[in-house]
């Protein structure tokens, strides 16, 4: 492994209570990996601690978690790249054993669930939004990912150089884990204790608000990834509504001969013009999609898997 480079990646906002032991965490650990830390706009001493501790420290002034990831991307080089938040609640431990892996492996994403090692560690409502949100991304996109909302994740150089971050906030671990399965890449899923917070350390993620992000970054997504899927749905909708609105116009014709509730007729009519449209327009949109996503395999492809250059 010593002619592998691995960066740490550790995107955070005010951390300063747990910044230093991170970095400290990730040394032990990982004593040959780069340790960068992006700190985003923080109004505390969260990069002074940082770059005291010997971490190499970039600003992204755009807020969001998302914006930080982007930059972090952006800024570093690296074989490897292990992404991790700056609240001292992941261990790093079996980094290196999974890094091994998917070097070994071939492997561009390991994502890395948790175990709970306390019931504090995670609030009631965030296992809930997790659960719900990873069962209707297994369910669309494939079953492979359990834990879609961990922030503790494994790069490939080739992963990270053709990613199209597009979240701005904490949906970015969604999208980061799409992508991989839409893209069909070679990945894991391991397991490493998570904690609780340290005393002090204050939580940046709201389970509604941020839950609303994650959703809607997992609207569009399906409407990008899945558009015949999505279009067929609402296409669905629109001609049971039509349908529902002409059964009555329909007997009442049938009886008298007679159209008197002239505006229903039209507008179930319309309605299921809608939907034909909807399902030509999925129809051209799958086409699109398919070739964005060999577009998108051919760059992935054209930067090489470091262990071939090892071969």
């Amino acid at each position: 492994m010593s002619t592998i480079k691995i960066a740490v990646l550790i995107p955070c906002y005010n951390e300063e209570q747990t910044i230093v032991k991170v970095i400290e965490h990730a040394r032990q650990h990982l004593p040959q990996a780069q340790i960068v830390v992006c700190d985003n706009a923080s109004t505390d001493q969260t990069a002074a601690l940082a770059q005291q501790a010997g971490a190499h420290v970039i600003s992204e002034t755009n807020k969001g978690k998302g914006n930080a990831v982007r930059r972090l991307f952006a800024e570093t080089q690296a074989d490897y790249y292990v992404m991790i938040d700056g609240d001292a609640t992941y261990d790093l431990t079996d980094a290196l054993q999974f890094i091994e892996q998917a070097q070994q492996e071939h492997l561009d994403f390991i994502n890395v669930a948790r175990k709970h090692t306390d019931d504090t560690a995670y609030r009631a409502g965030h296992q809930f939004g997790n659960k719900l949100l990873t069962g209707f991304v297994r369910f669309i996109f494939g079953d492979k990912i359990k834990d879609l909302l961990s922030g503790y994740k494994i790069f490939s150089n080739r992963f990270v150089k053709t990613f199209p971050a597009r979240s701005t906030g904490f949906e970015i671990e969604t999208e980061l884990c799409v992508f991989a399965l839409s893209c069909r890449m070679p990945l894991a899923e391991k397991a490493a204790p998570y904690y609780p917070r340290p005393a002090g350390s204050v939580s940046k993620l709201s389970t509604y608000k941020d839950g609303l992000y994650i959703l809607r970054t997992i609207f569009l997504l399906v409407k990008e990834e899945k558009p015949l899927l999505f279009c067929f749905v609402i296409a669905c909708l629109l001609a049971l509504v039509a349908i529902l609105l002409i059964i009555p116009v329909l007997i009442t014709f049938w009886e008298t001969g007679l159209v008197p509730r002239l505006p229903t007729a039209v507008l179930a009519t319309g309605l299921m013009i809608w939907a034909l449209l909807f399902i030509i327009a999925g129809l051209i949109l799958d086409n699109v999609r398919l070739f964005v996503q060999e577009s998108r395999r051919r760059s992935y492809l054209l930067i090489a898997h470091k262990k071939d250059n090892l071969q």
